[in-house]
């Protein structure tokens, strides 16, 4: 999902030589495969889209899975872009690397002031480390490599399966169902009164372009930590929040779900509120612009169009 939305803002940008290998073609795990494609190559910008992903029940489940994987994917990538001097790196963390009990919104500085969410530590953990590496890379040897770290993202592209998607693309194909098969309620998971920030994913794209573009964490002119130290992540959101049942909600009346809405409160709800300061990166030039009912709307058409497109192959 996120790979494409990049590759759609650099393609509208007019840039070319954009290489998105298969992941059939290219095991990310495997670095002898890795360090093969960077000799084949020879990338001037690699951009890190690559994860594990999932939800509170995908992170519970396979914890092993979460935190081995997406550490090798990342130090497979980031340590082969500097061996093979790469000119620049982006890589995408996540808003989930901040603490439980962060201080909202969260500002870059609350990385590592305290204890993670249990339900998504082991991909956090693995997060964390891909981003100090980029640090410690910088730092050692001035490979320009910087950390965007998006907030929940959805679009075109997302994971709907029914136990390893996350909350925005569960609800859609939960409350579709529902209406297809004509149900009177849906259960959801929690109280519903977490609170999260939700990003479409094509300005997801655009502020990633922005960066590689815009931003240089070197120059004076660039965001610095609170001590005035150097900056190199930027949180990347629309600065605006929703509980999950005001979510669930607006999810069911795009989609014409007309039942009621239950909640299974012996479920986890995850951290209570993970709201991103976007101050910074909105300082320097970027903004997201999709709104939430927008982003919906757009996401659910997409959704019925693969459905569609699925069913004419069978």
């Amino acid at each position: 999902m996120a790979g494409k939305a990049i590759e759609k803002a650099f393609r509208k940008a007019s840039y070319e030589n954009i290489i998105m290998p298969e992941r059939s073609k290219l095991d990310l795990l495997n670095i002898n495969e890795v360090e093969n494609f960077f000799r084949k190559n020879n990338p001037e910008v690699v951009i890190i889209a690559a994860a594990k992903v999932g939800g509170i029940y995908a992170n519970s489940t396979y914890p092993a899975d979460f935190i081995l994987e997406n550490l090798k994917i990342q130090i497979n990538l980031i340590e082969t872009a500097w061996k093979f001097g790469v000119k620049r790196l982006a890589f995408l963390g996540s808003s989930c690397i901040y603490p439980k009990f962060s201080k909202q919104p969260i500002m870059e500085e609350q990385l590592l002031t305290s204890s993670l969410e249990p339900t998504n530590e082991w991909y956090a953990i693995a997060k964390i480390s891909g981003i100090k590496l980029c640090e410690a890379l910088r730092k050692q040897y001035a490979f320009d490599a910087v950390n965007l770290m998006p907030t929940n993202l959805y679009g075109p592209g997302d994971n709907y399966h029914p136990q390893n998607s996350h909350v925005l693309p569960s609800l859609i194909r939960r409350f579709h169902e529902a209406k297809i098969k004509e149900k009177k309620e849906v259960v959801c998971w929690g109280t519903g009164s977490a609170l999260r920030e939700f990003l479409y994913v094509d300005d997801l794209g655009q502020s990633v372009l922005f960066a590689l573009e815009e931003w240089d964490p070197n120059s004076p002119i660039s965001p610095r930590s609170h001590d005035g130290s150097l900056l190199n992540l930027l949180n990347v959101g629309t600065g605006i929040d929703i509980s999950i049942y005001e979510l669930a909600h607006k999810v069911a009346a795009i989609i014409g779900f007309k039942g009621k809405i239950k909640w299974d409160k012996s479920k986890p709800d995850g951290t209570p509120k993970k709201l991103l300061d976007v101050t910074r990166i909105n300082e320097i030039g970027w903004k997201a612009r999709v709104g939430l009912d927008e982003g919906i709307t757009l996401t659910y058409q997409h959704y019925l169009n693969e459905l569609n497109s699925n069913l004419r192959e069978k």
